[in-house]
């Protein structure tokens, strides 16, 4: 179809845009079609570059959202789209690495080709694409035509300087639905199969000669904890974090709910966030975040309701110990009977150093669970296939076709009661926990997602006796059962997908003060309201919490009771936003005076007087006029490898409280500190060294803003994580991304927030850096939802149509 261009070219976009002004483009460059050949959308952009997105329907929304994602972030996606088609040594060789750092998870090329090789393949993404709606489906048609649009215009030479870390490489093709589907599919696996990428990868059958390999348990169990590879995602202190609040009428000032939602989530790669506003008139209208390469919001909100997600604690996989036939390893005994092991032979191409490609084969392989895999710790087989026993894995969210659907329900619903009853129809949350609200509605929680149906029943006559244990020391609750069983096989409920629990086995609640959720388990949920009885495969109860979750309630409880030295005994709206960027460190709360009145007393030793002086002048925060912080986080991470450092211990009847006191007399604290001396002196950093010169973001190059905030493990609910101190201090790399405070006036939506890494990957893109300088200064942004609002917020307009 022929179209007009109107006004000057594209390419002037964000050059007006950075200017402030506002424009009206026209473009004939791109192809596809939303069924009758014809796409026609609006992306208006206010400050910060945020775009809103507005057509009549939806394969043209997804068109304007797939053009507006690829102007900030084409190259990020496109090199996760590489990876997971298995093309990495295609196009980058067989040298290099992928990672994925929500996991985290590293493996060579040639082993993650061949893991999405047999995980993505195409029978999931014609699976995945048949139980989509229509509407998902035609998003997901126009965003990628709307993605190929632009890229076709950029390799046309229409936006000079424009992503050069791609725009010349020969990967830089145009995308297909498969590939949408596939990135689905990745992100609902991202908790489960991924995490043991080189495991799956690598698996092989055992050697003639080979006969039982299985450990000595505690040697492997030593061996594990560690290092606990793989299984390290599933730690308590876990990087891939969230928090979040729910603030019902008896919490607040106004007596309107309010919503707090902030995701911890990786700086780099395609698990960063991406703020949008999509608009189908009379069908869809949803501002928020969503992750690269999902046309949906997946935290968000509009003039009905709110909502946001933190990672649960539950297992979305068992793994299962299979009897092998010991005259055949490629087979297993199930129910009686010998069942042959599926050999899954594949091939990926292999960028030679001469420029030529090569193919190299692998076979791999699955049992009627799932893949296979093998895991080695300091050399002892503790996965081991050998010609007694096989490890397999059933992963929930490998057979989670609902994702999308879940998500375009949420993105539709007219109010807060839709919204909980699709949570509980559609049960296709793959890995998170929920907080909810609406205008002049209770608060809402609910760990609705895509859980194994495993009670606690089935684990006790299923476990594997000897391996239960060993993985129990690293992944306490999750379930290592015997495969052979068919008594053994997930449970089925009335109102779940086979395999799965149901609502009516998940825990939820509902309340009129307030619910939060800061990735311990859903026990605490809100502590007058103790959550119980749930399978352990779900989340632990009557155990301690991490230093961040009991700093997440207490910020609350001490707002309600007037103990936090704000104004008033509710949250007004400011306060709240105050509260969750406040930077307390709660570690420091529970023992600052004691390492200054019992290591430092009379300035400490000349091991440690220098930190000791630093501390003293410590005002308990990682905020960027905070001196000493660094010192501090240097020594509380040195604690935290320390067994027993607390003299109070935890209590069941005080669980917000306790434990409490540090015991000083340990010989690990007493030496912690004093390597945080050496450590920060090796690194040359002043010890007065105001915060603000310590921390920076670590993926804006030399010269990235300032960042306040710090790790949740060392009691930080404000979180920015990195690789570590280095002689410029911490580089962020993690930690606090999107971030929404939410709340309704006269029936009208009114949200802030940030993006805290920025809208753009692209260096050359006016808004790859200009939303960190603003969250650095904590300078809110209002996030403008009407009509009007958008107009008068309005920096550029850009009108597609094909």
């Amino acid at each position: 179809m022929n179209t007009i261009r109107f006004g000057i070219a594209a390419v002037g976009l964000f050059a007006l845009a950075a200017c402030g002004q506002s424009h009206v483009v026209g473009s004939t460059a791109g192809s596809g079609s939303n069924g009758d050949g014809h796409y026609d959308v609006s992306i208006t952009r206010t400050e910060m570059g945020v775009p809103h997105i507005k057509a009549a329907d939806y394969p043209s929304l997804g068109y304007g959202y797939g053009y507006a994602f690829a102007e900030d972030n084409l190259c990020v996606l496109m090199d996760d789209l590489v990876t997971i088609r298995g093309e990495r040594s295609r196009y980058f060789g067989p040298d290099g690495s992928y990672s994925i750092p929500a996991v985290p998870v590293t493996a060579n090329n040639v082993d993650s080709d061949f893991f999405w090789k047999l995980m993505a393949t195409d029978a999931v993404v014609a699976r995945l694409k048949a139980a989509a709606r229509p509407e998902v489906q035609e998003l997901t048609t126009g965003y990628v035509a709307g993605f190929n649009r632009y890229m076709a215009e950029l390799k046309a030479g229409e936006h000079p300087g424009r992503h050069a870390a791609c725009a010349n490489a020969d990967y830089l093709q145009p995308i297909s639905e498969a590939d949408l589907y596939r990135r689905y599919f990745r992100l609902s696996v991202i908790a489960s199969s991924s995490v043991f990428t080189t495991e799956i990868a690598t698996a092989t059958p055992p050697a003639l000669s080979l006969g039982n390999t299985m450990p000595d348990a505690a040697a492997a169990k030593a061996a594990l904890v560690a290092q606990p590879g793989p299984f390290a995602f599933f730690s308590r202190e876990k990087k891939l974090g969230s928090n979040m609040y729910g603030l019902g009428a008896d919490a607040t000032q106004t007596g309107q709910s309010m919503l707090f939602g902030n995701p911890h989530f990786p700086w780099e790669g395609t698990e960063r966030l991406y703020i949008v506003h999509l608009t189908v008139p009379g069908k869809m209208d949803i501002m928020g975040a969503s992750l690269y390469g999902v046309p949906l919001v997946l935290i968000g909100f509009n003039d009905q309701l709110a909502w946001s997600h933190t990672v649960s604690t539950a297992y979305r996989f068992t793994l299962y110990q299979n009897p092998v036939n010991p005259l055949n390893p490629m087979q297993y005994y199930y129910d009686g009977k010998a069942t042959d092991v599926t050999a899954v032979p594949l091939s990926i191409d292999v960028l030679q150093s001469d420029g030529s490609i090569k193919q190299q084969s692998r076979t791999l392989y699955r049992t009627q669970y799932g893949p296979v895999l093998e895991l080695s710790v300091s050399g002892l087989p503790v996965l081991g296939w050998d010609r007694t026993r096989i490890y397999s894995m059933r992963d929930a969210n490998a057979e989670n076709d609902r994702l999308m659907n879940q998500f375009f329900a949420w993105n539709t619903a007219p109010n807060l009661g839709e919204f909980k009853a699709d949570h509980a129809r559609v049960l296709g949350v793959p890995w998170v926990n929920t907080v909810a609200t609406g205008p002049n509605q209770s608060v809402y929680y609910g760990d609705l997602s895509v859980v194994p149906n495993v009670p606690d029943s089935l684990v006790s006559s299923c476990k594997a006796p000897l391996l239960s244990p060993i993985i129990g020391s690293v992944a306490p609750g999750l379930p290592v059962l015997q495969g052979n069983r068919a008594d053994c096989q997930w449970l089925n409920d009335a109102d779940a997908p086979p395999g799965i629990f149901g609502a009516s086995h998940l825990p939820k609640l509902e309340r009129s003060d307030w619910v939060a959720n800061m990735n311990d388990s859903y026990w605490l949920t809100n502590p007058a309201q103790p959550l119980t009885g749930y399978a352990r495969i779900i989340g632990d109860e009557g155990t301690a919490r991490t230093l961040r979750t009991r700093l997440g309630i207490l910020q609350i409880q001490r707002r309600l009771d007037g103990s936090d030295g704000r104004a008033g005994t509710k949250f007004s709206y400011d306060q709240l936003k105050d509260v969750v960027l406040s930077s307390h460190i709660y570690s420091g709360e529970l023992a600052q005076g004691a390492v200054l009145g019992d290591l430092c007393a009379n300035g400490g030793s000349s091991n440690t007087s220098q930190a000791c002086a630093a501390l003293a002048d410590w005002n308990g925060s990682a905020n960027l006029d905070a001196t000493g912080a660094h010192v501090w986080i240097e020594f509380w991470e040195r604690v935290n490898g320390v067994s027993n450092i607390w003299k109070t211990p935890f209590s069941v009847d005080d669980p917000v409280n306790t434990p409490n006191t540090l015991d000083t007399s340990k010989s690990g604290v007493q030496q912690a500190l004093a390597d945080a001396q050496t450590a920060i002196s090796d690194a040359g950093l002043p010890f007065d060294a105001a915060f603000a010169d310590v921390q920076h973001s670590g993926v804006h190059g030399d010269n990235g803003p300032s960042i306040f905030g710090s790790e949740g493990s060392i009691g930080a609910f404000t979180v920015a994580d990195s690789d570590g101190l280095t002689p410029t201090g911490y580089h962020v790399n993690y930690g606090n991304s999107y971030i929404q405070a939410v709340t309704w006036n006269d029936g009208k939506v009114h949200a802030e927030g940030f993006i805290t890494y920025s809208e753009s990957t692209d260096p050359a893109n006016p808004h790859f850096k200009d939303f960190t300088e603003r969250y650095s200064q904590k300078q809110w942004l209002h996030f403008p939802f009407s009509a009007s609002d958008i107009s008068s917020d309005a920096i550029s307009t850009l009108h597609l149509s094909e």
